[in-house]
């Protein structure tokens, strides 16, 4: 998939994806050794647009499972399509179950959900397992199935092993630990807010239309905000939503008036607005 770390960085950015030395040695090595990929962090650091953007620069599909509290097996792995079954049953009246049964549990009745599409298919593939730490603890149970071996079984039809392993890529923001034996099975990967220096290209490459002053003040007050005790730092995706909404009302500078009309964009609670405002020095930055 990657020649060389360097070419990890300059693929992910011909995406617009401008990736730290850590991230780019990282997803080189996953692609390397055949490793998942655990991406943890903070909400709106690039998580999940760093597995989109290896899926672009790969031409492969992006295959996601979104988590969340409740999803289970059927939702991740496989379920039969009842109605159609049922269809079958009755259109086959006179059958004996024998009979029935082994037409209704075929392929033609089965519905394959995100594990199994991404084991199955024989093209490239990116395996997205977004905000894993949403999922209840048994849904480790499978992906540690999948994960171990790339093979999952339907027990109707037998094991599926995977002829083409997925480029597997695992995101959370740490809302619970995730467990040792998961974490064995991938490389880490710690997603922070980037470097001032990064930070700033980032928004130039995403909002051309910035000036440069402008980007630079945009990420100093930006930093300034995370360094403060809030319930919600901005995250780099807020920072661009940001400076595009500085573009669009024509600010050339920041200033009191600018910041205090604004700050809704970046800053999600009114408790952290109102301490951005009472604390924020913007002649001291």
């Amino acid at each position: 998939m990657f020649t060389s770390v360097d070419d990890v960085s300059a693929r992910l950015a011909e995406t617009g994806y401008l990736a730290s030395p850590a991230v780019a040695t990282t997803v080189f090595l996953a692609a390397r050794l055949g490793k998942p990929l655990l991406v943890e962090g903070p909400a709106g650091v690039g998580k999940t647009e760093l597995a989109k953007a290896v899926a672009q620069v790969a031409g492969a599909r992006l295959v996601r499972l979104q988590c969340y509290e409740g999803v289970d097996e059927s939702r991740a792995l496989y379920e039969w399509n009842h109605a159609k079954q049922l269809l079958r049953i009755s259109a086959g009246r006179g059958e004996s179950w024998d009979e029935a049964r082994t037409d209704i549990f075929t392929e033609e009745f089965l519905l394959p959900r995100p594990l199994l599409t991404a084991i199955r298919g024989d093209e490239p593939t990116v395996l997205l397992v977004d905000e894993t730490d949403k999922a209840d603890v048994e849904m480790e149970g499978l992906l540690l199935e999948v994960l171990s071996d790339f093979q999952v079984t339907v027990p109707e039809l037998g094991t599926v092993t995977a002829t083409r392993r997925p480029f597997v890529v695992l995101t959370s923001n740490a809302g619970r630990e995730l467990s040792e034996a998961l974490r064995r099975r991938c490389l880490f990967l710690h997603i922070g807010f980037p470097e001032e220096e990064l930070e700033r290209r980032i928004v130039r490459l995403k909002v051309p239309g910035l000036g440069a002053a402008l980007a630079e003040s945009v990420v100093r007050v930006v930093g300034a905000l995370r360094a403060m005790d809030l319930r919600k730092a901005p995250s780099v995706a807020e920072t661009v939503d940001w400076a595009r909404t500085l573009l669009a009302l024509g600010a050339g500078t920041l200033d009191e008036t600018v910041v205090r009309d604004t700050l809704g964009v970046i800053l999600k609670h009114q408790d952290d607005i109102q301490k951005a405002a009472a604390k924020l020095d913007l002649d001291a930055l």
